[in-house]
């Protein structure tokens, strides 16, 4: 059984720590050959858009443009639906790879067998 690793990352430049936390983790997990399901949500949400993880700035860790694209290569990133809307973001606004879903999809994936879940 493939053994999954879905990451929700809340947070964004608001707590950088925490941020840098969550894209970490799942960039880790997804180099090491884990099955990773990334989703933005809250102030994270920013992340899906193209440019802003090279804004995200916090010392002494990896930069975020390169773990995103880590997760992206190799598993999912996705944006939550509602988080998306509060923001005026589209689909058409998101960078490739990034998909919109909603409660129904994280809780069909977080279910699943053989799945860990982390939230930061």
């Amino acid at each position: 059984m493939a053994r999954t690793l879905v990451v929700k990352a809340t947070a964004g430049a608001d707590a950088p720590e925490r941020c840098a936390q969550a894209f970490t983790v799942a960039a880790t997990a997804a180099a090491s050959g884990l099955d990773v399901s990334l989703w933005l949500t809250g102030e994270s949400s920013w992340f899906a858009l193209p440019g802003r993880a090279e804004e995200f700035e916090l010392p002494h860790s990896a930069p975020l443009p390169e773990l995103l694209q880590t997760i992206l290569s190799t598993g999912r990133v996705t944006l939550c639906t509602q988080c998306a809307a509060r923001r005026n973001i589209t689909e058409a606004d998101v960078l490739p790879g990034v998909r919109i879903a909603g409660a129904a999809v994280f809780v069909e994936e977080v279910t699943a067998d053989g799945v860990q879940a982390l939230v930061y």
